[in-house]
């Protein structure tokens, strides 16, 4: 079976202390309880979370859905997106099978990103790595004062914006991003054709801004 390799890459830097990251916790575990009640992601997702604050981690390496444990993630410190984007193209360059004689490359990855700041790093030579791997759909979420201009450079069309990180909001990201997941693992194993953009994925509640 083609993996569908999924990476969340979450901003757990100082600004989201407090309700904010709480949400987010809250929001993954909805996001993989939801997935594993539909038999298609169930087959074909992989998940993986990356968080950045003052440094990029892989807190949760590419892990099929019944095997995935939730993370206690913690906010603290500033916004090393720039790490972020590197670390998510190496884990991408390790996890992510290639065709062989005898196997079948997974489909290509998709990236959701989140984040509430500005870069405290070289966003640059991350972005350029980032650049350098194969993705499949890339979408970027500005939430309260982040910089999605800025975020165009990683999803280009594909940026939404919160503008609060109340429970509502950051439930109706996640929510969303669980029905992307479903739909693009539909998608591979009906048609076979990866999703690209967001023209592609669930309409965003009204929650959720599309900035053009």
């Amino acid at each position: 079976m083609r993996r569908l390799p999924v990476y969340l890459v979450l901003d757990t830097s100082g600004s989201m202390s407090g309700e904010p990251i709480q949400q987010v916790k809250n929001g993954v575990q909805m996001l993989v309880s939801a997935l594993r009640q539909d038999p298609q992601a169930l087959e074909t997702a992989y998940l993986s979370i990356i968080t950045f604050d003052s440094s990029a981690r892989e807190v949760v390496p590419l892990t099929d859905l019944p095997s995935f444990q939730t993370p206690d993630i913690q906010a603290t410190g500033i916004t090393s997106m720039g790490e972020a984007l590197s670390l998510v193209a190496d884990c991408a360059k390790r996890d992510v099978v290639k065709a062989s004689a005898t196997k079948k490359a997974d489909w290509r990855p998709m990236v959701f990103l989140m984040t509430d700041g500005i870069p405290t790093d070289d966003f640059q030579k991350g972005l350029t790595r980032f650049k350098e791997e194969r993705w499949g759909a890339v979408v970027a979420c500005a939430v309260d004062s982040a910089d999605a201009s800025l975020l165009q450079q990683i999803a280009g069309e594909a940026v939404v914006k919160l503008d609060t990180s109340d429970s509502a909001s950051l439930s109706a990201f996640f929510k969303w991003v669980t029905a992307s997941i479903s739909t693009s693992s539909k998608s591979v194993q009906t048609t076979g054709k990866e999703v690209e953009g967001l023209d592609q994925l669930p309409p965003p509640p009204p929650e959720i801004q599309v900035v053009v």
